[in-house]
């Protein structure tokens, strides 16, 4: 995990771009009614620049999708509870099934979950990313740092 992941400056500016961009998303989850794909393409993502967002308020870079949400599930417990946790990744092996793997069955309920969980995700990261302190970040930081 850690040659996947960079300390650098906070960043409030790219964390609010972020979480837009994470808003935009979900906005396109309520557009879409047929796409398996699609669907679960726009909840990871709303999931994923809702976990970037945090992680650039932290000052955190990675762009391996699943080495971020290793950082979280090892750094972020404090703020994305186990749930949260397994709603990203049951969402990034949908959204990469669909995607890379289209001739593997990827269950209709499953997909559904990460829709409706998005929300809550989303909903959840503008709470953490209201209460986080400079402590707590500089405590994550200081734990990279460590590893």
């Amino acid at each position: 995990m850690k040659n996947g992941i960079e300390l650098i400056e906070p960043n409030n500016n790219m964390s609010d771009s972020y979480l837009q961009m994470a808003e935009e998303s979900l906005g396109i989850i309520k557009k879409i009614n047929e796409s398996k794909l699609w669907l679960a393409s726009a909840s990871y993502y709303t999931m994923y620049y809702c976990l970037y967002s945090v992680m650039m308020k932290i000052g955190i870079k990675c762009e391996i999708h699943k080495c971020s949400i290793k950082f979280a599930e090892k750094f972020l417990a404090n703020f994305y509870n186990s749930n949260y946790i397994e709603l990203i990744k049951t969402a990034f092996e949908s959204r990469n099934d669909l995607q890379y793997y289209p001739e593997r069955l990827v269950d209709e309920k499953k997909v559904k979950v990460v829709e409706s969980g998005a929300i809550d995700f989303f909903v959840r990261t503008k709470e953490i990313l209201m209460m986080i302190s400079e402590k707590e970040i500089n405590q994550v930081r200081g734990f990279l740092k460590n590893e």
